[in-house]
């Protein structure tokens, strides 16, 4: 089979929130296609790479993805002809080096992110084989735990519900994938009649979480222990907590303020709150719990609370190994979030998930508010054998579809498919 690169096409498509993205399809001279598209994000970090965007008022509020969509027609893609579609490392340094710059504001990194995992899922069908199967090699068998945004908060909801943007439910009791999905699910609707009793309108967010009008950051934790319960589960020994607070979003002068508290607290302040919270609720992870410029506090944050439960990082590491490298070296968290399109490349995400492993940190991959159905992450985790995947509510096609994904990765491994153990989210 001629594996050999014939054409890369890129389109403007929507993302789920209704705003443009890039969609990449790469043909090979025997015929074999693929295709891959970009997520989005709302909530983003000041140090990812750059996602280019039009700027044109006049289509899409700026937002369009013209650009992006040309450099990959017209600079990119014919760079690529006649590469070997295997060839994933070269390709993708060739692109870095097409972009010239150390952030993508070059070409973009929604262009690169396009081409990148575009090039992996032909390749895969050029290989005839499962796409987690062609990242992974034979021994990539570790199906994830989902952690699943069941309220939202935050810019996820324009200010309108609690400061923290994300509460998770995380079924790591489940013995398999198919079983923590119905464990999530059920105490999903569970909660969802458990708010309707209450009188809380049941909306739902970007990543289908519910949008209460709750009083205080603590009130959803409440909700959903008791949701937990009322699914017939044990919080704590079934079903844990997380959160990811995105505290870069209300952190200005050195102080976090907290809106619907009415309230700024220090780092030091903060920390005391997660440490409280940790004590009265089963809470397994908090992610950006503390600004991602606040290197100092996060180090304390790691010191209080680092041997007990998941600290992960996501807009202080950007899916960087630069930034990553320093959060080891000065002992910042226990936990990297990885999300592709922070960085550009498949073959840099990779790097970030293989640094953060070798010194033993827990790996969470990530969707973004703004997703597409395509569901590459989902093969990723399992490839990388990360044990951890937030996708969001068992709700919404975009985020269901990595769930499915995964049901379908667990039927094809049989009974050579693993899950992780309890013990993975308990320190």
């Amino acid at each position: 089979m001629d594996r050999r690169i014939k054409r890369v096409q890129a389109r403007e498509i929507l993302d789920s929130r209704g705003n443009p993205t890039v969609e990449v399809e790469v043909v090979l001279n025997s015929g074999v296609h693929a295709s891959a598209s970009v997520p989005s994000g709302a909530s983003t970090g000041t140090y990812e790479s750059v996602e280019l965007r039009d700027s044109d008022s006049h289509r899409y509020g700026g937002k369009g993805v013209f650009k992006a969509v040309n450099n990959v027609n017209d600079i990119i893609g014919p760079a690529l002809i006649g590469q070997d579609v295997i060839e994933q490392t070269n390709i993708d340094k060739l692109m870095i080096s097409l972009d010239g710059t150390s952030n993508k504001s070059g070409l973009g990194a929604n262009a690169l992110c396009g081409v990148s995992l575009a090039i992996a899922r032909t390749a895969a069908v050029a290989v005839d084989l499962p796409l987690y199967r062609y990242l992974g090699g034979p021994y990539a068998v570790l199906i994830p735990v989902p952690m699943m945004n069941v309220i939202n908060g935050g810019i996820h909801t324009l200010q309108q519900g609690p400061d923290y943007q994300e509460y998770m439910i995380v079924p790591y009791g489940a013995d398999t994938f198919r079983e923590a999905l119905r464990w999530g699910s059920e105490t999903y609707h569970a909660l969802k009649k458990l708010l309707m009793e209450k009188g809380f309108k049941i909306a739902v967010a970007d990543e289908g979480g519910f949008v209460p009008a709750i009083s205080s950051n603590e009130d959803p934790l409440k909700l959903i222990v008791t949701a937990i319960e009322r699914g017939g589960y044990r919080p704590g020994e079934d079903i844990g907590i997380g959160l990811d607070v995105a505290a870069s979003a209300f952190y200005k002068d050195g102080k976090y303020n907290l809106r619907i508290e009415n309230n700024q607290l220090t780092s030091e302040e903060m920390i005391d709150r997660y440490a409280e919270l940790v004590g009265k609720y089963p809470i397994v992870s908090i992610e950006d719990g503390l600004s991602e410029d606040d290197w100092s506090g996060w180090e304390k944050l790691n010191a209080k609370l680092g041997e007990k439960i998941q600290l992960v990082g996501d807009d202080i590491f950007v899916t960087n190994v630069q930034r990553i490298e320093r959060g080891i070296k000065e002992r910042v968290a226990n936990a990297v979030l990885i999300k592709p399109n922070q960085i550009g490349t498949l073959t840099e995400t990779i790097a970030a998930v293989k640094m953060a492993q070798k010194v033993n940190w827990r790996v969470v991959v990530s969707h973004r508010s703004g997703e597409t159905v395509d569901s590459f992450i989902a093969d990723f985790t399992v490839a990388m054998g990360t044990g951890a995947l937030k996708t969001g509510a068992p709700c919404r096609g975009e985020r269901i579809e990595k769930y499915n994904q995964l049901l379908r990765i667990e039927d094809d491994l049989r009974e050579a498919a693993m899950h992780p153990s309890r013990e993975t989210f308990l320190y």
